[in-house]
């Protein structure tokens, strides 16, 4: 029995060693990528560029907690404007905090997922997005406004998920959101980036490498959205 043990937890740290190593394999794999891509870029901007310039990030709790200063470098001005837990009626009041005060060049907006655990909140979700649309635009009309698609969720068995978080989240209806602020983009003449469909995996949920609980990212997850938006980032 004393063996059978041994043998047991020998095996379970043997295990999680190989995990923990191919997880850091997969993010530096991520990173080489990343480094590659962006010796692509015809034109490298420097520090000097960026001078008069504020790249605003507006969102809720996936905004808020990107550790952006990782992620892009130190010349870029990235005004990280994301807050936890808000929803996009919150956003419209706060505009002038979160985006006008900084003059921005560019302004990325990653907001809905919040109001879809609420019935009124999935009915006004487009509205208020299209007010944030027309209401920077008056305010800042110089400022180029990029909107990315509603991430994914996971409401799978494995024991990473948090159901509590997810909560009422469901692909499908995020799916069918984002089409209808693709259609608002165009309506509107601004830039839709559809951030969705580089975060799934082959069954079409929040893959397990990019999430910590089945709703938000984490590292490896903030990595690839940056290989996504770096080109909007750097034009």
């Amino acid at each position: 029995m004393k063996k059978l043990l041994i043998t047991f937890c020998t095996t379970s740290i043997a295990l999680n060693l190989l995990l923990s190593f191919c997880l850091i394999t997969k993010n530096e794999q991520y990173k080489i990528k990343l480094e590659k891509f962006k010796s692509t870029v015809t034109e490298v901007k420097t520090g000097e560029d960026y001078k008069k310039e504020n790249i605003v990030f507006l969102g809720d709790s996936i905004t808020d907690w990107c550790p952006f200063e990782g992620l892009y470098e130190d010349y870029i001005p990235i005004v990280n404007s994301g807050k936890a837990g808000y929803r996009t009626f919150e956003l419209l009041p706060e505009l002038e905090d979160l985006v006008y005060k900084y003059n921005p060049t560019k302004v990325f907006i990653l907001i809905g997922t919040n109001d879809l655990n609420t019935h009124t909140g999935k009915k006004q979700l487009v509205d208020n997005i299209e007010k944030m649309i027309k209401r920077i635009k008056k305010h800042r009309p110089k400022c180029k406004i990029y909107i990315q698609s509603i991430y994914p969720v996971n409401r799978t068995d494995d024991g990473r998920i948090d159901l509590e978080k997810v909560s009422k989240r469901e692909n499908t209806e995020i799916k069918n959101v984002n089409k209808k602020i693709r259609e608002l983009c165009k309506k509107h003449n601004v830039t839709y980036i559809n951030v969705f469909k580089h975060l799934t995996d082959e069954q079409g949920n929040l893959a397990i490498k990019y999430t910590k609980d089945g709703l938000h990212l984490i590292d490896l997850g903030y990595l690839k959205v940056t290989t996504v938006l770096t080109p909007y980032v750097e034009e």
